[in-house]
């Protein structure tokens, strides 16, 4: 019975989002002190793409191979003001976000378009509503950037262009979605504060555009974007991979087979950090579709037996089938939620 009134009551109040907990692995270390303050990430083949969280001079992203060796610098002529998110779009070019704000001072942010040769475009963007400071860029289906606010207080803030990105001048940007991300007990983060477990630090799109992710310094969240609706998709119930132990994770992308990959920045020299997995993240959030059976059909004892349809009824109203049929589809809705949702943490 008290079983019985704990999944009752996480029906009626519900839980969050539900709590999937593959054990990231180590791929490589990062001890390249370029990438110190690693905080954009890629993935494409056996190549890993990467930015630092730094303002000391132009843009460059680091091409890094299955080791964590960068193997070559893509160098541009942009010096950017804090460049936090990079993001692969299927042409290969990457895209830098230039959004990060902390002392919300910028009268417009940035969006850096690199090609692999080097040259870049710059669209400025503006918000609709002042100033925010913002470290995650996901790109839909279209290519539409949208980019995700990092608020201390309320809920993350979803924005993207109100129309097509220009370079002669600032573009507007318009507000489609909030992302509600609850504090976790995660360990990790630069601060011993619950508050650092819903700050949200980076982004990515699966390759097929089918999941979103966007992370946290201890946990990741996957939305999946069943009809190509970015912002839709970031205001649903997603699936979170805890991602402990990082120190300062801002890094995340996927990899071609649906892994999701990690990382944290970690500043002081001498020190490292890992890259890691997480194996069939894609899966996690989009499960597969469930089989048709091939029983055959059930048949009606009735038309087999002409007296049992004459039968008389053994209350004064006749009994539904559809009534039976639903309270066995209750109870395997309650036993099921109550499996899946005693897996989550408080």
């Amino acid at each position: 019975m008290r079983a019985l009134l704990v999944v009752l009551g996480l029906l009626v109040a519900g839980a969050g989002s539900a709590v999937a907990e593959p054990a990231p692995a180590p791929l490589c270390a990062v001890t390249d002190e370029r990438l110190s303050e690693l905080s954009g990430l890629a993935a494409r083949g056996g190549e890993l793409f990467a930015v630092n969280d730094s303002d000391n001079g132009g843009l460059a992203v680091q091409v890094v191979d299955r080791n964590c060796a960068i193997t070559r610098t893509i160098t541009t002529s942009i010096n950017p003001f804090d460049v936090e998110d990079l993001a692969l779009a299927p042409d290969g070019t990457l895209w830098a976000a230039d959004t990060g704000d902390n002392g919300k001072k910028r009268e417009t942010v940035a969006l850096h378009a690199v090609s692999p040769n080097g040259s870049a475009r710059l669209y400025r963007l503006t918000y609709p509503d002042g100033k925010h400071d913002a470290e995650a860029l996901l790109l839909d289906g279209s290519g539409i950037p949208h980019i995700v606010t990092k608020e201390t207080i309320g809920s993350a803030l979803v924005y993207r262009p109100v129309s097509g990105l220009s370079e002669g001048a600032p573009t507007p940007l318009e507000q489609v979605a909030r992302v509600s991300i609850s504090g976790t007990e995660t360990p990790g983060g630069p601060l011993a504060n619950p508050v650092v477990t819903r700050l949200v630090t980076g982004g990515a799109m699966s390759p097929d555009g089918a999941v979103a992710a966007l992370r946290t310094y201890t946990d990741a969240y996957l939305f999946p974007v069943p009809d190509s609706d970015l912002a839709k998709a970031l205001e649903g119930d997603p699936v979170r991979v805890p991602l402990p132990d990082e120190p300062q994770g801002e890094a995340i992308a996927f990899d071609a087979d649906g892994a999701l990959l990690s990382a944290s920045e970690f500043g002081e020299a001498g020190v490292s950090s890992q890259v890691r997995r997480v194996e069939g993240a894609v899966a996690l959030a989009v499960p597969p579709a469930p089989t048709t059976s091939t029983d055959p059909p059930a048949q009606d004892p009735a038309a087999q037996d002409p007296a049992a349809s004459a039968a008389p009824p053994t209350s004064s109203e006749p009994t539904s089938p559809w009534l039976v049929a639903g309270g066995g589809a209750v109870a395997l809705v309650l036993v099921g939620a109550f499996v899946r949702r005693s897996r989550r943490k408080a």
